[in-house]
């Protein structure tokens, strides 16, 4: 079956989230949703998710999964909002646990922080499966960005978070601890080992250069035939070599520190102090 996709697009964080219809009912699926956050005043907004509330409202739909393909690190859930709105389990990959004790230890977090992925509904392994009404959701297990990170192939469209972007922009960074350049490029096979057809979703677009439209939307075939970074029958040296070296020259997302703390507790807030009051940590001299 071929779900509908409607697409949401946050221009400050350049992030896609999208609600996936079983064309056939009422019952949806929503991915990788977004909670504003300013950083310069610590405060936090919902205008992103209600227009998703909104669109699910008007359309009568019945949220039966809130999916994450991996812990962003360069924005904010808005699940637990979206959650307390619309209903839905929250879902992400089994290795989340591995990105928890990474990063619990990396922001020191004690032992008050769960690291077992209790914060989240459901923990995917390769090969489960979701369903969304009539729909089917073939979860694929595609690390390399992140140890934790997804694909949801859901009849002819697959949700590739950052594992791929739009072709003239190539793949996802391999450098945050856990990450590997190795796993992306056999991750991405798996991706392109799927029908040609198949619509590519991608968590988010930076307008390469050269093009004046965001775009989030791709098929296997185009990415096989025109990746910069793993088309046209890249090597996996070939691969590794080209993902690390440019690595080396990017600096950390800008909103890390927040997002890495709150995604990795499902996007909850840490544990008020007793003024009743949230606070994020930065790790000095750590990333």
């Amino acid at each position: 079956m071929s779900p509908e996709v409607t697409a949401f697009f946050d221009a400050a964080t350049n992030t896609v989230s999208y609600v996936v219809r079983d064309p056939a009912g009422l019952a949806c699926a929503i991915v990788d949703s977004v909670l504003d956050f300013d950083q310069a005043s610590g405060r936090t907004d919902t205008a992103s998710a209600d227009a998703i509330i909104s669109f699910v409202r008007q359309a009568g739909l019945r949220v039966e999964w809130i999916l994450e393909t991996h812990v962003h690190a360069d924005h904010l859930s808005a699940a637990p909002y979206l959650q307390q709105e619309l209903g839905g389990k929250l879902g992400i990959g089994a290795r989340i646990t591995v990105v928890q004790e990474t990063f619990g230890k990396i922001f020191n977090e004690g032992t008050a922080f769960q690291r077992d992925g209790s914060q989240f509904d459901a923990l995917f392994e390769d090969g489960d499966s979701v369903h969304i009404g009539q729909l089917r959701g073939d979860v694929m297990h595609t690390p390399g960005h992140t140890p934790a990170c997804l694909t949801y192939v859901i009849g002819d469209a697959a949700f590739v978070g950052d594992t791929l972007f739009m072709p003239d922009f190539g793949t996802a960074r391999c450098d945050f601890p856990g990450g590997s350049a190795e796993q992306m490029y056999a991750s991405v096979q798996r991706i392109l080992a799927l029908p040609d057809a198949t619509r590519l979703f991608t968590c988010h677009d930076y307008k390469a250069p050269g093009r004046d439209a965001y775009a989030w939307e791709s098929t296997v075939a185009e990415q096989k035939a025109k990746n910069v970074h793993v088309g046209a029958g890249r090597s996996c040296a070939e691969f590794v070599a080209l993902r690390e070296s440019r690595d080396a020259t990017l600096g950390m997302p800008r909103l890390i520190l927040p997002s890495i703390q709150v995604n990795m507790r499902a996007g909850d807030l840490p544990e008020p102090e007793d003024n009743g009051i949230s606070y994020l940590k930065i790790p000095i001299n750590r990333l």
